[in-house]
């Protein structure tokens, strides 16, 4: 796996190799965050990686009005080879937030 890092000064990429990458999408419930996830996951199998994920929403869909949202959350740890747990700290987070 390949990861970019910063730019030199000719412009190019330094790239980083990583064994293995967690991946948290994040944001308010009904936004799509568990269906982000689902298809990104979906994409990383196909490519043959070993994945584990972790879903996490709350029980309402939407949350009641005048009231704060409820935040859903999806982490997903995938490896060119065996993993086993879903992950602890993510290596990116992708957060939505309108």
């Amino acid at each position: 796996m390949r990861a970019a890092g910063r730019s030199t000064l000719t412009g190019e990429k330094e790239v980083r190799r990583l064994d293995r990458v967690i991946i948290r999408f994040a944001g308010d419930s009904g936004d799509g965050m568990q269906l982000t996830g689902d298809r990104f996951t979906s994409e990383t199998a196909s490519f043959g990686n070993d994945l584990s994920t972790l879903p996490n929403f709350p029980a309402e869909i939407r949350a009641p009005a005048g009231t704060l949202p409820g935040v859903s959350s999806f982490q997903l740890h995938f490896a060119d080879h065996d993993i086993l747990t879903p992950g602890d700290a993510p290596n990116v987070l992708v957060a939505m937030n309108p």
